[in-house]
């Protein structure tokens, strides 16, 4: 059985290292030293998978709606865009906050063998899914042998 390799992206390496300093700082200093709340850009986590017909992706967006939510194709680049507004909490004070805000951008180079009019997308419990079917002659042929 084959292994799967999860990917992990160089800025959500850096991302968790930072987490991981906050912390340490937090620990030794106490929370007087810096605010709990920040203000970042995240990066949404991202499942790809090619099939012989299509290209997959499934991407962790709980909490945005598909109007905050931009999708674009363009020389052989999927680009994926939006923004989560952090939600408003005036009568409360955060004593920790670890969900992310804020704009998002993902791109993906798929290729020039992509059927753009034929790309869907939809939401399906705050993971947005989309197809990025193949062309016709891009789509693996099985030779008889004889």
């Amino acid at each position: 059985m084959a292994e799967v390799m999860r990917y992990t992206s160089p800025t959500s390496l850096l991302s968790e290292l930072q987490r991981e300093v906050d912390r340490l700082f937090e620990n030794f200093f106490g929370s007087w030293l810096r605010p709990e709340v920040e203000s970042a850009v995240w990066t949404p986590t991202v499942d790809l998978l090619e099939t012989d017909d299509a290209y997959l992706i499934y991407m962790d967006l709980p909490g945005v709606s598909r109007d905050q939510v931009t999708i674009t194709f363009e020389n052989g680049t999927l680009q994926v865009s939006g923004e989560r507004p952090q939600q408003e909490h005036k009568d409360a004070q955060y004593h920790r906050m670890e969900r992310w805000y804020g704009r998002f951008f993902r791109s993906f180079n798929l290729g020039q063998n992509v059927n753009p009019d034929k790309i869907k997308a939809h939401f399906e419990n705050g993971v947005l899914i989309i197809e990025a079917p193949k062309t016709e002659e891009s789509k693996p042929v099985r030779i008889k042998i004889s």
